[in-house]
């Protein structure tokens, strides 16, 4: 090889881009290589690629380049020298290019070339919005098969849990004695307090005093419970809780008895009550006090009730010390009939596992709302638990306000004004050797039998023409007539059958 091929083929190297090296190279271009040498130690980088390019060279030309030519190149420059520092020190141009070529292809520092793709960035924000719309479309209709078809199973739980930790507002009595409208917004696992704290304040304490028929005790006592229906004072109660301080023959409290009442608010200051009416075929009876600006409860509507729903019983077992005192069950049957002693109605009640003690007499029967759907008026005997009767409220609400407009319940069928015994029964009429018939056992003074001469102790045997042997019979017959009509009355006294004119009175209790 001679110096022309060995020029072209360093030319062809350097055709490609001198731009990676030329800042590095301006120094040593301008400054001669004898000088480089004499003055500058030959940097690793430089002296790296020129071992490389002699590499390549030999490389290259191995198929070219035979040994004698090499020798003959060889031959003539300085000795120690090889080609092509040789030439490199004649031609200094030549050795500057070749610097170039070998930095170019082996540059000394790490060197990367990046084409951005043409209309990438357009791309990739479809790809995420196409990826966005269906992710949505996907998540709604998703979301549209769980709601329909774990929602009916699921709205219950999260009601019931929000139902108890949500908030019911309760009652608190006043310090001044007058009452504000409560009312129950939410049913929650304290719903019995609730309604303890509404109906609480309208249920008073009751207490009777009257003289006893002993000569050893100077005055018996009872107690009992009762309901505010009116702010000015009007109380709802049981007949029995003060029967026995009333005089059957004019309806008032007898002289030396009383009818005490004690408030919620006012537990050691009882008022007296007077009586407004009674009426012993329903047990039910209104006292009044002398007070204002009372609560009053709220009556609900009976009718409606289902068996299995709440019920809260408040009223004072055992006693005023027990007052207030607050049990809960289900209402456990409906329209439980029930006589009431003596000849009076049969009764339709309402059966609760509320407890219902002595005491309990003329309390409230509530429902989860507060509102009071019945008067707790009786339990079952002993042997028998969780069976206690209110009388309906929508019964009671009738006769009541009858009591306090009339004094007495307008409408009944005509009445002999006479108490008739109930243990009087055919065993014992046949035993003694007496009629069948009804035992009088009290007349009522100046009432109709008084006055037709009918007594205590006669035995009816017959009314208007016919038999009569049981209180069912007679209250048959009397339905058949109203106040004022004359009717023919039978009655066995001492041996002898006597028989009288009655005019029918009205049943005024």
């Amino acid at each position: 090889m001679n110096n022309a091929d060995l020029n072209e083929y360093r030319d062809e190297n350097r055709a490609e881009d001198k731009n990676a090296a030329e800042d590095k190279l301006t120094q040593s271009a301008e400054t001669s290589p004898a000088e480089q040498a004499e003055t500058t130690p030959a940097s690793p980088d430089t002296k790296e690629a020129e071992n490389l390019l002699a590499s390549q060279l030999s490389d290259g030309d191995s198929e070219q380049v035979n040994t004698d030519n090499f020798e003959d190149i060889k031959g003539d420059y300085p000795a120690g020298m090889a080609p092509d520092q040789a030439a490199a020190a004649d031609q200094p141009e030549v050795a500057q290019s070749r610097s170039e070529s070998v930095l170019q292809k082996n540059p000394p520092f790490y060197t990367e070339k990046y084409r951005k793709p043409r209309g990438s960035d357009r791309h990739g924000v479809l790809k995420l919005i196409a990826v966005g719309l269906v992710c949505s479309i996907l998540g709604g209709l998703i979301t549209a098969v769980f709601m329909t078809a774990l929602q009916p199973v699921i709205s219950p739980l999260v009601e019931r849990y929000i139902g108890k930790i949500s908030s019911t507002k309760v009652y608190t009595p006043p310090q001044n004695g007058s009452y504000g409208k409560i009312e129950i917004v939410g049913q929650t696992d304290s719903v019995v307090a609730a309604v303890a704290a509404k109906v609480g304040p309208s249920v008073v304490g009751i207490r009777v005093t009257y003289p006893a028929n002993s000569l050893f005790f100077g005055q018996n006592m009872g107690v009992g419970s009762g309901i505010i229906i009116r702010e000015d004072g009007y109380i709802m109660t049981n007949n029995h809780v003060i029967s026995n301080v009333i005089d059957s023959n004019t309806g008032k409290i007898r002289n030396g008895a009383k009818i005490e009442v004690f408030l919620p608010s006012r537990k050691d200051e009882p008022l007296e009550a007077e009586v407004v009416g009674t009426d012993w075929k329903t047990d039910l009876a209104v006292i009044k006090i002398n007070a204002e600006g009372l609560q009053a409860a709220i009556l609900g509507d009976s009718d409606k009730l289902k068996v299995g729903e709440v019920a809260v019983a408040i009223g004072n077992p055992a006693g005023l010390e027990f007052m207030g005192s607050v049990t809960a069950g289900v209402i456990s049957g409906l329209e439980r009939n029930y006589q009431v002693e003596g000849g009076g109605e049969e009764l339709k009640l309402i059966q609760t596992d509320a407890s219902i003690n002595r005491g309990n007499s003329g309390g409230a029967l509530a429902n989860s709302r507060g509102e009071v759907i019945g008067i707790n008026t009786l339990k079952a005997g002993e042997g028998f638990e969780g069976m206690g009767f209110a009388i309906p409220v929508n019964k009671a609400k009738e006769i009541v306000e009858s009591l306090i407009n009339l004094g007495y319940v307008q409408g009944r069928p005509p009445v002999l004004n006479v108490l008739i015994a109930t243990d009087f029964t055919a065993e014992v009429a046949k035993k003694n050797g007496l009629p069948e018939g009804l035992w009088v056992e009290e007349v009522i003074r100046f009432g109709a039998a008084y006055r037709a001469g009918i007594r205590a102790n006669d035995i009816i045997t017959k009314f208007d023409g016919q038999r009569v042997k049981t209180i069912d019979e007679l209250y048959e017959l009397r339905k058949k007539h109203k106040p004022g009509d004359v009717v023919d009355v039978e009655v066995y006294r001492n041996g002898e059958t006597l028989k009288f004119k009655v005019e029918l009175a009205e049943d005024k209790g």
